[in-house]
Parts: structure tokens; sequence; C-alpha cells
């Protein structure tokens, strides 16, 4: 594919859960579409072997692990983008957790105390270490992963629920607030999706394959790359006049 037709070319993007599922995928898309990625992930060896794969395809890649709950942990990873390419264009705040099938009297404080560590301080330390640079440079685009869960209780646990309704609050509020200096910030509303992180919770509730399947109007779950697809198109200039928006990706799910 021809630079000219590459919806990231020379995009210095930072993606974080990039060690399996929709992250990887993006990871490898965004790759084909002309960005530079800097990956980031808690499992260092599956985030190196990812870098090496992409890098086999002469794809431009830093691999930094860290767990986005810890502030340092994120504002090392964006320092070290900057660092090796110069600036940080787009970021896609992946990274997440998830549990099932524990009502919330019964829910352990401490995966509650998880679940919105990674899906909302997650996103909250993305946003305070990315936002820095891109208004340096004058602008640049973001984009968060919440759910069907943001919008309405799925069958996730209620902490899930929660936690994705706040990263979508997190999405507005910061797209009011640096959308007149040139930074875009939207929010993925994802449906179920074939990731390790669903097959984690479909081995605590297998009873909620096939409600989450039937949920979307075609049916099926997504793939990794069908989400990913969303992710390029928002951190793109094809979505120019996009900002505070939660886009679904859910098969028609929230349709009805």
């Amino acid at each position: 594919m021809s630079s000219e037709h590459r919806i990231l070319a020379d995009r210095i993007v930072m993606i974080t859960g990039a060690s399996s599922g929709i992250g990887a995928a993006a990871a490898r898309l965004f790759a084909q579409e002309g960005a530079a990625v800097v990956l980031m992930a808690r499992r260092a060896d599956r985030l190196h072997a990812l870098a090496a794969d992409l890098a086999v395809t002469g794809a431009r890649t830093l691999a930094v692990p860290g767990d986005v709950a810890s502030a340092e942990d994120v504002e090392r990873v964006v320092e070290a983008a900057v660092e090796r390419f110069g600036r940080l264009d787009c970021a896609f705040n992946n990274a997440g957790y998830a549990t099932a099938g524990v009502p919330l009297h019964e829910t352990d404080p401490d995966v509650y105390e998880h679940t919105l560590d990674v899906n909302v301080r997650g996103v909250w330390n993305c946003l305070r270490h990315q936002i820095p640079p891109m208004l340096k440079q004058g602008g640049g685009a973001i984009v968060n992963t919440s759910s069907v869960a943001g919008l309405r209780a799925t069958g996730a646990s209620a902490a899930y629920v929660a936690a994705k309704h706040a990263v979508i609050g997190l999405t507005r509020a910061a797209a009011a607030e640096y959308g007149e200096r040139g930074i875009r910030v939207n929010a993925l509303v994802v449906g179920s999706t074939r990731t390790e992180m669903m097959d984690e919770v479909l081995g605590q509730a297998p009873e909620l394959e096939e409600r989450f399947a039937a949920e979307a109007i075609q049916k099926r779950m997504a793939a990794p790359v069908e989400v990913a697809q969303a992710a390029a198109w928002l951190c793109s200039d094809r979505s120019s006049f996009v900002t505070g928006a939660a886009v679904p990706v859910d098969g028609g799910a929230t349709a009805a």
C-alpha cells in the first residue's frame, strides 16, 4: 500500500493492552497503515515478541512493558515514545480488565479495586501523560476503549459496568477541555469480542456466551481487528470532525 493511501502514515501511536486481543490487532493494523507503534502491556515477553514480528515487516516499533494502573509506568512509556520518535500523535487506550458471574454484594473488594484501577485509573493516567506532548505539538487524537457496558448493564460485573461508564465520562470531559487546542478524544463502545479476556470471562460464566452473541443484531461476536479498524479511523484525519463521541462497534447491540 502506497504511503498516500495509508491513513496513519508517519503517525506516532501509543497502544495500551497491546500484548493480545484488540490491542495486538491494533498494533498490526496501525503498522500496516503506516504508523510507528509504541506498545505497552504488562506481559513483557509477549509485547517484545509482537514488536519483533512487526519489525520484520519493516514497521517502526517500540515495546515498553508497564501497567496502566501505574502513573509512573505510563509516564515512562510516553517519555520513551517522545524520546524515540520526537512526538506522540495518537493514542489508543485499550487496556482493560473484566469479570462476570458474581453478584455485586458478593464481589471481593480487591476485584472492585483492580477493575477500577485498570479501566478507569488506567485511562486517567494515560490521558494525563499523553495530553501534554500533544498540546506542545499543537494537537493529536486519543481513542479510549469503553464497552456496551459503558451504556447499560450487560451481564458483566457491576464494577466493570461502572468502570466503562466512567471511561465515557472521562472521554467527553477531555474532549470538551482540549477540543479548541487541537486534541480529539473519542471512545469505542465495544460489543462482545473474541479476545483472551473474553475467554476468561466466559470461563467464569459460560452461560453468558450465548447471551453475548445474541445481543448483537449480527448474532455473533466481533473479531479483534474489526474493533481495531474503528480505532484506526478515529485516530486518522478521516474522522477530523469527530470528538467527544461514544462510537458503537457492537454489531448493533445498542441499536434497539
